[in-house]
């Protein structure tokens, strides 16, 4: 990766987000999103006005870069993180870390040995995870994710457009079950909080039986109606999913149908919020005990390293 293409393309796409977000008078997400437009085609720009021009230049330097997918998916990933900054987004629609995608990406590989797969996403949101995973799984993967918000849905779509990902997204809600064939992995960093139609909710075996179920809760039994039978699932979920109030209702519901491989807790200070950790299920009876440990951080490769070797070892289908 050459990291001085994806500095000096980050800038031009900076300063043409700003230049849109002045011009249209919009936020710098729907800015974003109108920049990847234009870049894949120059024809939207209307009359050549002097700041259309600079656009204009500026995308032309741009595809003059000539960046492969690993790059642009890093050039992106800094571009939403300048987002982040200038115009926050609510928790559940924050970007997954990218450490976090590489072990989701680790657990994917040592799991699922073909080289093909059907990956489903729930609450695709900015799409970086999405690009993680396509950029760094050495297999042919058919992703699909699913997002109920139309601007993380043109966003995360504009950006697979502009890197000519496999990318296919569609609008939505992952509670409400829909007719499609079953995946391999389905993988999310779930979005944490109350599901407000009781009425949907309570053909869930994990529906709580007073007030709201956790939107959470909802999407892990969903994903087994979009699994293979044996197949797993990734979450980054609350470290105290099943030791909250409804705790006991998915635990349940998980020993019934499925089985816990594996709990990664992950350091606190990644989080501004809860902490927070990662589950690995799979739909059917379990190989081997719940495999437990606790990462204390995601940037010593040592640590890292003697997770994976842990891993390895220990985690089976």
């Amino acid at each position: 990766m050459d990291m001085e293409k994806v500095a000096q393309g980050f800038e031009w796409i900076v300063a043409n987000i700003n230049t849109l977000s002045e011009k249209l008078d919009t936020d710098f997400y729907d800015a974003f999103v109108e920049q990847n437009g234009q870049f894949l085609d120059e024809k939207n720009q209307k009359a050549p006005t002097e700041e259309l021009t600079e656009l204009s230049v500026n995308n032309q330097k741009l595809r003059q870069l000539q960046l492969n997918k690993q790059e642009w998916q890093k050039l992106f990933q800094f571009v939403l993180l300048k987002g982040s900054q200038v115009a926050p987004l609510q928790a559940n629609h924050a970007m997954t870390p990218d450490a976090i995608g590489l072990i989701f990406n680790f657990i994917i590989e040592h799991l699922n040995k073909n080289s093909e797969l059907r990956l489903i996403e729930f609450g695709s949101g900015t799409g970086n995870l999405a690009q993680t995973l396509l950029v760094n799984l050495q297999k042919k993967v058919e992703y699909v994710g699913f997002e109920v918000d139309d601007l993380l849905l043109d966003l995360s779509a504009s950006m697979a457009e502009v890197m000519e990902s496999s990318a296919e997204y569609m609008q939505i809600d992952a509670v409400q079950k829909r007719l499609m064939e079953p995946a391999d992995v389905v993988v999310s960093d779930l979005p944490i909080g109350f599901y407000p139609d009781d009425s949907v909710a309570k053909n869930f075996e994990v529906a709580s039986p007073q007030g709201h179920t956790f939107a959470h809760h909802l999407l892990i039994e969903q994903s087994f109606n979009y699994l293979k039978e044996g197949a797993f699932a990734i979450f980054l979920a609350p470290e105290d999913l099943l030791t909250s109030a409804q705790g006991p209702l998915l635990k349940n519901w998980i020993s019934q149908h499925g089985s816990i491989m594996a709990v990664i807790t992950l350091p606190s200070s990644l989080f501004n919020a809860d902490a927070k950790a990662i589950y690995v299920l799979k739909k059917g009876p379990a190989a081997h005990a719940t495999f437990a440990h606790p990462l204390s951080s995601l940037t010593d490769r040592e640590s890292l390293a003697a997770f994976m070797e842990e891993f390895t070892k220990n985690v089976k289908l």
